[in-house]
């Protein structure tokens, strides 16, 4: 759940405008249904999405950038490198105070016409960070009335934490959009305004004198423009199926690690982002689990919380920084997108792929889970014969509680909704379908075309 004591971000976006192994082995959709991934060239059966995920991922993509001091490579999984820097310069961490010089490079992305202009944009990436290097995302668009927003900084970005503090920055705004945390938006969606094309530039940094570099395999970004709407339209069942998913409570951690947020509800994040490495077979090991606690149990999700934290949101509810976790698994990679509907997730689950969703509510709108909360994370791994939706919840006493079932209805409007209502009767946000997919490097035909078919490619 989201940091109950400060706002959460969701809520000034509010205000600013008004998810390399095989799947499960749980059963296969129940019989006389369709199959969701077949289905998936339909090109009615979602109508126009409001949504445009895109990424570079190839090496064609890499080298038709723009590049200074940077090289594309080729192979299993082509990418981008620091090769002669272009200059170096001083960085001061503001989270240390320590200013240490780096040689740094650039990659700047041709730019992208978004196929919807979008009210907000969420980048994310996946990279190879190795001590002593580190990399900077920015976004830079074209706004409807012909203008171009500033250089804006997505995220500062190390897998581990001893050269920089990962950290989102704050106080970035034009006058028209805002960046907050790990969300540009449009600061008054209802004159009109919208982002129509943005590039995405990469600093790769590293100490002077190594020939260390990042490798960044995967950047990208979606943009969306969701309707504003309390509720949404209901959805048909169209599978039966339950992934085997590793089951984590994150309220088994309160107390623990204060300086990555004190465990608890504040962990539903990097809970939530361990199930799901772990489904596919990512998993750190004693030696580098040997800070931890002893006495602690389920270690992993301590070090998921470590190396997701964001040192400015104080949390570790950084959407891109999860992802950009779990890319640092070998062969899986992250993204941060919205789907537009429960029929995306049964497309992805039908083909093995769990998702982690973000969601708000009160505790009288999700029968069965006991607790509201104005953002929080968690798990899908699958449906009823009846269409509802199961779910590995975090926010459970216990691992073996984790596993929930939910009302189709309830928790669809929960996740999708943009509006609602929070405790006191005012106005608050909802994520309009964000989602977190985690999946292999190299996906198999049925995985890749599950994921074209939510708009990942």
């Amino acid at each position: 759940m989201s940091r109950a004591q400060q706002p959460s971000r969701r809520t000034v976006l509010a205000a600013a405008v008004a998810a390399a192994v095989a799947g499960g082995t749980a059963p296969a959709a129940a019989a006389g249904r369709p199959d969701p991934v077949a289905d998936a060239d339909d090109p009615g059966r979602t109508g126009i999405r409001p949504i445009d995920y895109h990424a570079w991922t190839t090496y064609g993509e890499w080298r038709g950038g723009t590049s200074q001091g940077t090289r594309a490579v080729s192979g299993r999984r082509p990418g981008v490198v620091l090769a002669a820097p272009a200059g170096s310069t001083d960085y001061t961490d503001p989270h240390t105070g320590t200013t240490a010089t780096w040689e740094y490079a650039t990659w700047t992305s041709p730019s992208h016409r978004l196929a919807v202009p979008a009210t907000e944009v969420v980048s994310s990436w996946n990279a190879h960070t190795p001590e002593g290097t580190w990399i900077q995302v920015e976004l830079c668009g074209t706004y409807s009335d012909g203008s171009d927003t500033p250089w804006y900084v997505m995220g500062r970005w190390a897998a581990g934490d001893q050269d920089i503090k990962r950290t989102s920055v704050d106080g970035q705004s034009d006058g028209k959009s805002s960046v907050w945390t790990d969300t540009f938006a449009i600061d008054d969606a209802s004159t009109g305004l919208r982002l129509v094309s943005y590039r995405l530039r990469l600093s790769l940094y590293r100490r002077p004198g190594t020939r260390l570099t990042p490798t960044v395999w995967r950047l990208g970004a979606m943009g969306s423009d969701i309707p504003d709407r309390f509720t949404v339209p209901a959805s048909t069942p169209g599978l039966a199926r339950e992934l085997v998913v590793p089951r984590y409570s994150q309220e088994i951690h309160k107390g623990q690690y204060p300086q990555y947020d004190n465990g608890g509800e504040a962990w539903c994040s990097p809970t939530s982002s361990q199930m799901i490495i772990e489904y596919w077979g990512g998993r750190l090991n004693p030696g580098q689990l040997s800070w931890v606690d002893p006495s602690y149990a389920d270690p992993q999700v301590d070090a998921a919380a470590r190396y997701t934290y964001d040192y400015q949101y104080q949390g570790c509810g950084n959407w891109p920084f999860n992802a950009a976790y779990a890319a640092t698994f070998k062969d899986l990679q992250g993204v941060i997108t919205r789907l537009a509907s429960l029929t995306d997730l049964e497309t992805l689950v039908a083909a093995g792929i769990p998702a982690i969703t973000s969601q708000s509510f009160l505790k009288t709108e999700l029968t069965g889970a006991g607790y509201g909360t104005s953002g929080h994370l968690m798990t899908v791994i699958g449906f009823t014969a009846d269409g509802d939706v199961i779910a590995n919840d975090p926010a459970s006493p216990s691992d073996d509680a984790v596993r929930r079932v939910y009302k189709r209805r309830e928790f669809e409007n929960i996740w999708l909704r943009t509006k609602r209502y929070n405790a006191s009767g005012a106005v608050a946000s909802g994520t309009g379908g964000v989602c977190y997919l985690y999946f292999p490097a190299q996906p198999s035909a049925r995985q890749r075309k599950a994921l074209a078919a939510v708009g990942v490619r």
